[in-house]
């Protein structure tokens, strides 16, 4: 099995919600049994996840708003990661399996 693609879709899976916590100034992953705490990296590359935009589309305006460039092998690092622990299913799953996460 290969890793994510540049072009993929991926989208939050519908056992978890991310939303922000403001007493603890993070982004957190909500699932049945807990949350996940979020650095800020990774808040940042979910709050993008939306089920419409591709891992290019999420690391360019990643790109533009921190005035960096050459973040795409860190998003598709983090997405494989965040795939692997089921946060995160691509464009190609069935989509009962998709939630907005707004």
């Amino acid at each position: 099995m290969s890793g994510p693609a540049k072009n993929d879709v991926p989208c939050l899976s519908k056992l978890y919600r991310l939303q922000w916590e403001k007493a603890q100034d993070a982004y957190v992953l909500l699932y049945p049994e807990g949350m996940v705490k979020l650095n800020e990296s990774a808040g940042e590359i979910l709050s993008r996840v939306d089920g419409t935009k591709s891992i290019l589309c999420i690391t360019e305006e990643l790109e533009k708003k921190f005035g960096v460039s050459d973040l795409l092998a860190d998003v598709l690092s983090f997405v494989e990661l965040a795939s692997q622990q089921g946060w995160l299913i691509s464009d190609n799953t069935n989509s009962e399996e998709k939630v907005d996460n707004k």
